[in-house]
């Protein structure tokens, strides 16, 4: 008995480096590929590594794609989304787990019911609700006349995501946990709500509040229906995974492929160098807020 445990966990070590190449080779792929010439991606026999090593895939993407104004738009909107998701889940989740007010139970069940609705179904109510914003892009104070209301500025791809029932259901979990008598010692030190919130339930959810932002930041990040759906009329409004699919409906096919690659590795950078400053921070959120 002694001997087979001893060798289980060589096992365990096997299957996680096999399952941690299955992970790898995609990406490894991608970047490879991003460095082929025409005609080499996609032929049989499968080769990994390219001829030769050029940056002409990577030239092409920045003069088709116009990547500046399209990593310009990716940036505001993600930035924009992740901190008004962090600001609305905290202030909300510290309502709903410290506060006690009439209504709290019901609030927080209704915010739990936004989380069972499948995204699609409100695309179509959403899109509306944008195209008739009172006071916005020629409408007037009922939402009529105008010539798109927000769907032509980037507030159409962040007002619909500031805020998070995810974010506030985890916020509200881990704010649970802290002591009421904490709280309580601060009121009568003589600290407001503002102030108990701010200097001392804040820099204690900063493992939590870095979980949250990583995972709205890399979901915000790479959306790709709903901004498909507001820039189709409007293509300065287009953020980088839209502008590197429609690619391929403009190119030759036989290069399509490796332009795409190279602007996909240029898209992946941004998202792979934050969860890589912050991954200390995400696993300890992820044991400390129960995601595990």
């Amino acid at each position: 008995m002694r001997r087979r445990h001893a060798k289980f966990p060589w096992f365990a070590y096997l299957v996680v480096i096999l399952g941690g190449v299955a992970m790898v080779m995609p990406f490894l792929d991608m970047v490879m590929s991003s460095f082929k010439g025409a005609g080499e991606y996609g032929v049989i026999p499968y080769k990994l590594l390219p001829e030769s090593f050029n940056l002409d895939n990577y030239r092409e993407a920045f003069s088709q794609l116009e990547l500046p104004r399209l990593f310009r738009n990716s940036v505001i909107v993600t930035v924009s989304v992740t901190v008004s998701v962090l600001i609305t889940s905290a202030l909300a989740g510290y309502a709903l787990a410290k506060l006690r007010f009439r209504g709290r139970a019901v609030i927080f069940r209704f915010i739990l019911a936004t989380m069972m609705l499948p995204p699609f179904l409100l695309l179509i109510p959403t899109f509306l609700i944008m195209l008739n914003w009172p006071l916005a892009g020629g409408n007037d104070f009922l939402g009529r006349g105008g010539d798109g209301g927000l769907t032509t500025s980037l507030l159409a791809l962040i007002l619909p995501f500031t805020v998070s029932g995810f974010g506030i259901f985890l916020m509200r979990q881990f704010m649970i946990s802290l002591p009421d008598e904490m709280l309580e010692a601060a009121k009568i030190d003589g600290a407001n709500q503002w102030q108990i919130w701010r200097l001392i339930v804040l820099p204690q959810t900063k493992p939590v509040a870095i979980t949250l932002g990583l995972i709205t930041f890399i979901g915000t990040w790479n959306e790709y229906i709903w901004t498909l759906l507001i820039s189709s009329s409007d293509p300065s409004l287009q953020t980088l995974p839209v502008g590197i699919q429609l690619l391929q409906s403009f190119l030759d096919p036989d290069r399509t492929m490796p332009i795409v690659m190279a602007g996909l590795v240029i898209s992946t950078l941004p998202v792979l160098v934050v969860f890589l400053v912050f991954q200390k921070y995400y696993v300890r959120g992820v044991v400390l807020s129960g995601l595990k």
